[in-house]
């Protein structure tokens, strides 16, 4: 450590822009790197095995030539006491830096109060312990951008959705250290400018369009299903009838509660079924309106259930998706699916009906219209969509024998 000590000035620091190292003595550098990045790095050897140690001390944008000085007199102060100044702040980091498996399961803690199912939570928890396993123990402000892309490069192409799910939410968890002054620097796990420019591009997302039955079809189905008196049969008829998602009616948990369609919901004095926020994908309340057919479902099937309309196996209990889907293999349609139906009444609309486009997506509770629009149109167009929902009842049922 012998040797003149601050050799560099503030000014010369600033107009540095050579690649390479620059020594300020008492083993602290300013590092130039190629494309003008200015860090402070102090450099020493270790006593037992005599091998260069490099410790960072930060970006020269944000600490300053005196700062540098200062953290590297500690360091010094450190060396002359025998302690291994690198050594010291790994054990210094693990007692007052989470890993980044804690830091990201109390992310997920703290924010599963917005998300709006329990089905989401679960999702991220998975992805992470599944993916993330590689970088669980280390603490979280020592990610790097080559621990992101060891854990990205393996499934970029052969599972792209989840690659990109992945990646955004390793990005939110890292941003979340960030902003609570766990981390500094660049986001690793960014996008845009970052790895994008680093992985290869990907084959084009392949969103999972649900297998739909052609509508012409629909009726003699319809009329198939009718000879059934099975629970998960009526289900299903009742799902063609109203349009809605089958999570609407059939058994979901979502904050630890399971929910299903409820007699509460029914009035049968107006045809109405109002189907409330939580278990619609848009998160608002939505009232269905009910066509005769739709309500002779609903009378068949009073009794057999306090609460649930559809009822499961279990007691207590509302009817699975799973039961539906059995009956479309029992019916052997594969591989139209149960959601499918909703794709069969657009067209239907588009093909055989003089209705607006907006009525047959409010009928499947899309959003329609940009934000200034949807600001005006304040109605549920309940009578409209009532009309165009008994005319595809009737469409549906004219195969009944």
């Amino acid at each position: 450590m012998a040797g003149k000590i601050h050799k560099l000035t503030a000014r010369g620091v600033k107009a540095a822009n050579k690649a390479g190292r620059l020594g300020d003595g008492g083993n602290l550098y300013l590092n130039v790197a190629n494309g003008g990045t200015k860090s402070w790095v102090f450099v020493y050897r270790r006593r037992d095995t005599k091998k260069l140690v490099e410790l960072g001390l930060g970006s020269a944008k944000t600490v300053t030539l005196a700062e540098a000085r200062s953290k590297a007199a500690a360091l010094r102060k450190q060396l002359s006491e025998g302690i291994d100044p690198k050594a010291e702040r790994t054990r210094s980091t693990r007692r007052t830096i989470p890993t980044f498996a804690r830091f990201a399961s109390e992310f997920i803690e703290d924010q599963k109060t917005g998300w709006r199912n329990e089905k989401h939570r679960h999702q991220w928890s998975q992805t992470i312990e599944t993916y993330c396993a590689p970088i669980a123990d280390l603490p979280v402000n020592t990610v790097t951008q080559a621990d992101v892309l060891s854990i990205l490069k393996p499934i970029w192409q052969t599972k792209a959705e989840t690659a990109s799910r992945l990646r955004g939410r390793i990005e939110k968890i890292l941003d979340a250290a960030k902003a609570r002054g766990l981390r500094d620097g660049e986001n690793p796990a960014r996008w845009k400018g970052h790895l994008q420019l680093l992985l290869p591009q990907r084959q084009k997302l392949q969103r999972g369009h649900h297998a739909a039955m052609p509508y012409q079809d629909v009726p003699t189905f319809f009329n198939r299903l009718a000879n059934l008196n099975s629970v998960s049969a009526k289900a299903l008829q009742f799902i063609i009838l109203t349009t809605v998602r089958s999570g609407c009616v059939l058994r979901s948990k979502r904050d630890g509660i399971v929910h299903g369609m409820r007699w509460e919901e029914v009035d049968f004095d107006n045809a109405l079924w109002e189907v409330p926020a939580q278990r619609m994908k848009s998160g608002k309340d939505f009232r269905v309106p009910l066509s005769p057919s739709s309500i002779a479902i609903l009378e068949y099937l009073q009794g057999l259930d306090v609460d649930f309309v559809f009822p499961g196996q279990r007691e207590g209990t509302p009817l699975s998706e799973m039961a539906c889907e059995l009956v479309m293999r029992r019916l052997a349609v594969k591989p139209a699916t149960v959601h499918g139906f909703r794709t069969s009444f657009r067209c239907w609309v588009a093909e055989c009906t003089d209705s607006p486009d907006w009525v047959a997506e409010m009928s499947l509770a899309h959003v329609v219209g940009n934000a200034v629009e949807r600001a005006y149109q304040r109605s549920d167009v309940l009578e409209r969509r009532r009309n165009l929902i008994e005319d595809w009842a009737n469409y549906v049922t004219s195969a009944d024998t």
